[in-house]
């Protein structure tokens, strides 16, 4: 998940800055309990290390097209976000996917001869910058303890990050995931046409039945199995979030127009999508 500056840079950053003691001497990171970045996006990239507290609030699904990417539904529809308000500020209590926590920083390779991975910063926000507040950055020329703080964070994800392809590799190679569909009925518009989501994938029940024992036994021994669980369990809030889109008077649930819409344009600007 690691992108070279300037270029394919990943879902919510505009630029990035390498942080170094030369430069930034002196620059401080304000913390924040607004996330406007992520206020208007309804799929977050997910890592396989967040299933089991994810799949307790957003439905799991995978990106379409050849490089899936396990995704954390926060709406079902484009621009729309239920779990922050137009300010980015949180709504209610919930997991907050770490794409989102690590914002601004991220862990990019600055050479491409090299696999060395390097600290930077997205410099067209306003977290990071010469301010009177926040947390110092350098410290007599070293690194502060909050940025070896934010550098162990970003390793975490980057080895979650892998950990992540590892799995989504294994159930492509077992031909486990299908293109999605689910079809949600308004309580109110019992006789009303459903409203169809589409655009993603999402584990084959009927193909993960068919597994051999010895496979079976395999991903459960490897913690593979549950993971499988967590994303079908996950699922049935797609009705929940529909019901909190409705009451917010967003998506075409909210609207009597024609019930179809998809995910697919969320999976093509983001990492591996």
């Amino acid at each position: 998940m690691a992108s070279a500056p300037q270029a394919n840079l990943p879902l919510f950053y505009n630029d990035l800055m390498p942080l170094n003691s030369r430069d930034h001497a002196g620059w401080r990171a304000r913390s924040t309990d607004r996330a406007r970045w992520a206020a208007t996006q309804h799929a977050i990239p997910l890592t396989v290390d967040e299933f089991a507290q994810a799949q307790r609030h957003f439905p799991i699904v995978f990106s379409a097209g050849d490089n899936p990417v396990p995704l954390a539904l926060m709406g079902l529809n484009e621009g729309i976000n239920v779990f922050f308000d137009e300010e980015g500020k949180a709504t209610e209590d919930f997991y907050v996917p770490a794409f989102i926590r690590r914002y601004p920083f991220l862990l990019a390779k600055l050479d491409r001869s090299s696999d060395n991975l390097s600290l930077c910063f997205d410099p067209t926000g306003d977290l990071v910058g010469q301010y009177d507040d926040g947390s110092e950055l350098f410290e007599n020329g070293e690194p502060s303890q909050h940025t070896q703080g934010l550098l162990q964070f970003c390793q975490r994800f980057e080895e979650a990050g892998m950990r992540t392809q590892a799995f989504v590799d294994e159930i492509n190679k077992a031909g486990l995931l299908m293109d999605g569909e689910v079809s949600i009925q308004r309580n109110d518009q019992p006789d009303g046409q459903p409203y169809i989501y589409r655009g993603f994938r999402m584990i084959n029940q009927d193909k993960l039945k068919e597994l051999r024992g010895d496979q079976l036994r395999k991903w459960n021994e490897s913690g593979l199995l549950p993971l499988l669980f967590a994303q079908i369990l996950s699922l049935d809030l797609m009705r929940v979030i529909f019901a909190k889109q409705t009451a917010l008077g967003k998506g075409p649930g909210a609207n009597s127009g024609n019930a179809a819409d998809t995910l697919a344009a969320a999976a093509a600007s983001l990492p591996g999508g």
